[in-house]
Formats: C-alpha cells, structure tokens, sequence
C-alpha cells in the first residue's frame, strides 16, 4: 500500500498518498490513480508511489501506463521483485512474451518464492515450445507454493508438460476437492479431459469455470469446440454475446470469446453473424500482434537463394543416415493433425505432436546466413533431434513431428536427414484461410489470420513450397491432399504408410480411434470418422469473405498428390 518516501514536498504528497490508500482499500483503483499520478510528479524517484501507481493503472486496464510507471519503480530500485513481478502481468497482457519472461526472472531472482511469478512464467515458456524449461518453473512454483492452490495449480502443469496426465488429473481433483471455486482448476481440468475425448465431462468443466471468474469468458471457445453447437443449447449464443459486455474483460478473452461465438453461429448455420465475430477477433488479435508481410517474404526470397538444387544434392553427403523423422508440415489447419492421427496409429510410430525444434534450430541457421559451413551445424542438429525423438518413442521405427510451420524448413531438415519422410498436407487455399480466420493462434505467433496479411502470408507459404517440390527428392517430399484424403481414404493413406517405409497396418485406417492426448483446437473432428464436410467450407461465407476472396481462385487448382507419392 502507498506510503510517503523522502519526499521533497511531504505536505502535499501525504494527502495524495491518504486519498490513494483509501480509494485503494475500498476497491476503487481508478479513482486512486490521478492522486497516485499527482503524489508521482511530486517524487519521481520513489520507486513506492510508481510500483502502486502502476499497479492501480493494472488493475483498471491501462497497460502502457501500467508499464511505464512500473519501468519506473525498477529503475529506482533495481531489486525491486514486487515490481518486476507486476511489470511481467503487464508486459504479458500487452502480448510482449519474452519482456514478460525477463521481468518474471529477474523477480524469481531477487525473490525466488514468488509462486506466481515462477508459475506465470512457466505457462509463457510453455506456450514458445519450451517444455523442459517450463518444467522447471512449474516445479519452482509448486516447490514454493507448497499445498496452496497455486502451488496444486503448478504441480499439476507440471505433470501435464511431462505427459503424466493421470497424475495431473488426480491433482485437479484434489485441488477441486479442496477448493470448489477454483476456476482455473476448473479450466485447467477441462482442457485435459476434452484432450482425451472425454467432451461431456470437459464442458461441465468450462461452464463451472466460467460461472466462477466471467473474467474467464474465453473459456467458452474451449467449450463449444467439445462439439457442435445446437439449438438444444439453450442459451449459450445470447450468454456468450452477454459475456462480451464483462467489466474488466481482458484482450485475450475477448479474442477467444469472439472465436467461440463465430463457431456457434457457424454450427447454427448463422454464417452473417459467425463472420462478424470471427473478424472481430481478427481485429482484437491485430492489437496485440503485428505481422509485416512485405519482410517475411524477403525471407522466404533468402531461404530459396540458400536451399539451391546444387545445396540439396549434397545432402547425403551432409546430413544423418538416420531415418527415423516423420515431418507432417504444411499451412495450418490443412490436415497435419489428421496425418498424425493416421501415421501414428501404426504400432512402430512414436507420435511427438507440434515439436518446437527446427522453429528454433532453423532461425538460428537462416541468421547465421552462411552457406560452406554446414556439416557441424547439422550434426549437431541431427544429434540433438535424434535425442527429442528417442525420448518420445524409445523403440519407435518412425517419430512424427507435426509442427506445421516446419514447411519453412523443409531444406534445411533434408540437408540434416536425407532419408527422413516430409509430408506436406495441403487443402484448398480459401478453405485453409478461412479455417485459420476462424481458429485461435497464441500472439507470441508472428503470423497472420485474416485479411490482405494472409493472403500474402498464403503467397509466399505456395512460393516456397513451389521451391521445395522442384528440389526435394519426390520419394523425400510427399504431398498429400486432404480433399483427396477424405474423399478415398484408404488408397492415400496405404500410399502414406508405403511412404514412410512401413508395413502396411489396418489400425491406419481408423485415426478417430487413436487414443493419445489431441492438443489443437480440432479435439473433437479428431474423434471423429474421416469426414468430408469441410471440404468447400468457403461457399458458405462466399459473401463475407472480404480480402479472402483473392484465394477462391485456389481453391480448385490442380493436384499433383498421387504422382508426388
């Protein structure tokens, strides 16, 4: 709470500070900030009145003053630990992931039993791929918190970033147990059973979470993704709608919460209104991300200059003799999930999910920029791969690795395993863009969902393929398409398995029955039989598409899947 430090002017600063203190106690931290701001021009240099100036601009939303004033309180006093903590919330709901990191650390440092810092920091590095990383935070934070909900809260993310999701259940409902009004207990439970299939059991969940804290009301696009919405949802729409006048809404809520009601309406068939919303979220989204068309196709232009046809055909030469890779790439939402379920259904096939490795790996080789040097890098790579793999199928044949993005390092991974299978999935482009319109992308994510960005971000995504389809051996690089897949499936998927060197196994035909965790906001399609109903989504929005639209000429351009396999 505010209290006079050396000040200056004590007689005009002690009032503002018993104004703010009071207005603070009752609940009223709007109010408290012009005293608070007042107090602050009178000592600039007390790092107090900026940490609870901050603070009170937190708690009402007004994150770049938030920042500001906070940024303040640790450069006065660079052991701050309260301040950096605040400082990371607030970085964080501006969507600076990585400055919010830094600030969690630093008050880790100078206060390592800050729970919540650890905790927040571990769900951040967990989002950016850094699972063994966010492992050890979680452990701190349960370490820490001990018996709290916090520190329950942690050791079962904790068990969940490890795979031990029995466990990690069992903790949820101790936590539950303990404590019945824990909403993220609640959320955190729903997501883990809606992984698994169990969608009854995760929706009861959601709507407890969201009853709870309203604050959660992005809960909802968890919950209306457990199945299609009917009109025997009574309700839901108009309660989702409602939930977008929330007090205190945070960004990242209303982003989803938008999300959730487009799909409802897309379930009702309302197809007008589902596209208002979905490109209100886009809007949302665009607050807190920014994506620069222009500069990520100059990149795409350096990766073609570097992966030449001379580069590639060293690749025997270069890279592994191990075949253990399965790359499932493409665009998003362009049936990579729908692949793994298949490959991974036959008995040798470890399935890895999206592996953050070559995102990382393959920025630090485009910055490097340097072609003639590649044969210790790619050892390394190879190695380092190897040991993510072995650790996820110990006696696997093949490992999937469905990190969609990896389609912008298809070079660079045949250059490091030239005997690895890349699958590349494709769809049609307006039905992939508008499925990515209608799909939430964390913000940490340079990449674009809607609009003219998109379609740009399609352009050089189809230019680079274009690239690797002319230099990658046609028995490494095999295309699949899924408008192909679900209309016959099982000459394509007899063609995948012969592929990726296996025996034929009857289990590939049937993915809906694969019984691992599915983590992508398609849980419940996965369960499902192969299906062909979204194949031409895009008709039923064909007058709302907007800039969208400059990809319908895609959607029925010709295929070269069977002679690629």
């Amino acid at each position: 709470m505010v209290r006079a430090g050396n000040s200056t002017a004590p007689q005009q600063v002690a009032p503002l500070l018993a104004s703010a203190t009071k207005l603070l106690r009752v609940g009223r931290p709007a109010e408290a900030i012009a005293p608070l701001r007042d107090a602050a021009l009178l000592e600039p240099f007390n790092p107090t009145i900026q940490h609870d100036l901050g603070l009170a601009c937190l708690e009402v939303g007004r994150i770049p003053d938030a920042i500001a004033a906070l940024q303040r309180a640790v450069t006065v006093n660079p052991r701050y630990s309260d301040a950096y903590f605040r400082l990371g919330i607030a970085l964080e709901k501006q969507g600076d992931i990585g400055g919010a990191i830094v600030a969690y650390d630093r008050a880790t440092q100078l206060l390592p039993s800050l729970t919540e810092a650890w905790f927040r920091a571990g769900a951040l590095v967990y989002e950016l791929g850094h699972r063994n990383e966010a492992i050890g935070c979680f452990r701190r934070a349960a370490a820490t918190g001990g018996k709290t909900s916090f520190g329950r809260l942690a050791k079962a993310r904790a068990f969940l970033a490890e795979d031990r999701n029995q466990e990690a259940e069992q903790v949820l409902r101790q936590t539950l147990a303990l404590d019945p009004r824990n909403a993220m207990a609640h959320d955190l439970l729903g997501n883990l059973l809606s992984e698994f299939g169990r969608f009854d059991e995760a929706r009861e969940c959601f709507e407890y979470a969201i009853a709870i804290a309203p604050l959660l009301a992005g809960s909802y696009y968890d919950l209306v993704r457990c199945r299609p919405v009917t009109s025997d949802d009574d309700g839901l729409l108009q309660r989702m709608e409602a939930a977008l006048a929330t007090p205190g809404l945070e960004a990242a809520q209303r982003h989803r919460l938008h999300l959730a009601i487009g799909k409802a309406a897309d379930d009702l068939g309302d197809y007008a209104l589902a596209m208002r919303h979905f490109d209100a979220a886009d809007t949302v989204r665009r607050g807190s991300a920014s994506f620069d068309s222009a500069a990520f196709s100059i990149e795409i232009d350096r990766l073609i200059a570097r992966c030449t046809p001379e580069l590639i055909a060293r690749a025997a030469e270069l890279g592994s003799c191990d075949a253990t890779p399965v790359l499932i790439l493409g665009m998003p939402r362009s049936g990579t999930t729908l692949v793994e379920q298949i490959v991974s259904m036959h008995p040798e096939v470890g399935a890895g999910d999206e592996l953050h490795f070559w995102n990382e790996r393959g920025a630090a080789w485009h910055r490097s920029g340097a072609a003639g040097n590649e044969t210790g890098f790619l050892a390394r790579a190879a190695a380092d791969y190897l040991s993510v793999l072995r650790a996820i199928g110990p006696t696997a044949a093949r490992v999937t690795d469905k990190m969609p993005f990896n389609f912008l390092w298809a070079g660079l991974i045949h250059l490091t395993f030239p005997r690895a299978i890349i699958i590349h999935c494709r769809r049609a482009a307006v039905d992939t863009a508008l499925s990515i319109h209608q799909t939430h992308f964390h913000p940490s994510l340079a990449f674009p969902t809607g609009g003219a960005e998109l379609v740009a971000y399609f352009r050089s995504y189809q230019r680079l393929v274009d690239h690797w389809r002319s230099v990658l051996p046609a028995d490494r690089f095999i295309e699949v398409d899924y408008e192909d897949l679900t209309r016959e499936p099982e000459p394509v998927i007899r063609r995948i398995i012969a592929a990726c060197g296996l025996a034929w196994h009857p289990a590939c035909l049937r993915p809906e029955s694969n019984p691992r965790a599915v983590r992508t906001p398609c849980k419940w399609q996965t369960r499902q039989p192969i299906y062909r109903t979204s194949v031409a989504r895009w008709k039923r929005y064909e007058p709302w598409l907007g800039p969208l639209r400059a990809l319908v000429d895609n959607a029925s351009e010709p295929r070269a899947s069977i002679a690629r396999l």
